[in-house]
């Protein structure tokens, strides 16, 4: 009876520690699923705010933008974030970079990656 009652008990704490660990690699797994990324918003030269967000692995940048301010667009170009408006007769438009690189796509199509940081700024076009 000893035996049994030793052996129920190992088993047990082994099928314990299997589930522990089990259930730690899912959590492992869902954090590979998400990616930080920053955004800032400038006007001008101008820094007017800077978001630090979490976002889902291969969202595009308009994803996290419109998750942190409003956003208006037309036809994938943003037209406002935030209220600020560009201003198509003085030719003031907002633009993005992508760790401090133009980006030749639209704001919906291009896709992030971690650490990725993004900087949309409101200013004349050249």
């Amino acid at each position: 009876m000893k035996k049994f009652k030793v052996l129920s008990s190992i088993l047990a704490m082994f099928l314990a520690f299997f589930m522990l660990t089990g259930y730690t690699n899912k959590d492992q797994k869902g954090n590979n699923n998400t990616i930080k990324v920053t955004y800032t918003l400038k006007q001008g030269k101008k820094t007017v705010a800077t978001r630090n967000t979490t976002l889902k692995k291969n969202d595009k940048v308009i994803t996290g933008l419109k998750k942190n301010w409003k956003v208006e667009e037309a036809k994938g170009f943003i037209t406002s974030i935030d209220g600020r408006k560009e201003n198509q007769k003085k030719s003031i438009y907002w633009t993005y970079t992508v760790n401090g690189k133009k980006v030749n796509k639209l704001a919906n199509q291009q896709t992030l990656k971690n650490n990725d940081k993004v900087q949309f700024t409101l200013d004349k076009a050249e």
